[in-house]
């Protein structure tokens, strides 16, 4: 699951998923939100994905000013039962068909599909609900 470093300049942070043997390191611009709002936003998406067995959410992994900015970084989540899917993807402000509230990303992720409008496979990570609540066991 996610964690957060931010870096000695305080303008980016590093952050860090881990989803089952996968892992990887993402910039994440500090201008609008702080590593701790990252960190809030992902307890709470991860809450959502605990309290429902058929939801969607999403980790905003870097994010500027909404009101100026034309995409936001993300990790959608997807639950299907036990199994949790993550996948990487950019939220383009411009395509919304209703504003981008930040508090609540989940609005703006595109519905699960393993299959890109192009028919390409979409890179995706299964995960466990078990893995999600230990994860909120450490940073609730």
């Amino acid at each position: 699951m996610p964690s957060a470093e931010e870096a000695a300049n305080g303008t980016t942070a590093v952050g860090r998923i881990s989803v089952g043997d996968f892992s990887e390191n993402f910039p994440m611009d500090l201008s609008y939100w702080s590593a701790d709002d990252y960190r809030d936003s992902w307890v709470r998406a991860l809450r959502r994905v605990d309290g429902q067995s058929e939801v969607d959410s999403c980790l905003v992994t870097s994010i500027t000013d909404p009101a100026t900015a034309n995409f936001v970084f993300c990790w959608p989540v997807y639950r299907r039962g036990t199994d949790v899917y993550v996948q990487n993807s950019i939220i383009f402000l411009g395509e919304l068909a209703e504003e981008f509230r930040p508090t609540e990303p989940w609005l703006s992720v595109e519905p699960h599909s393993t299959v890109d409008e192009d028919g390409n496979e979409i890179s995706e990570w299964r995960t466990t609900i078990g893995e999600v609540r230990d994860f909120l066991s450490v940073y609730s």
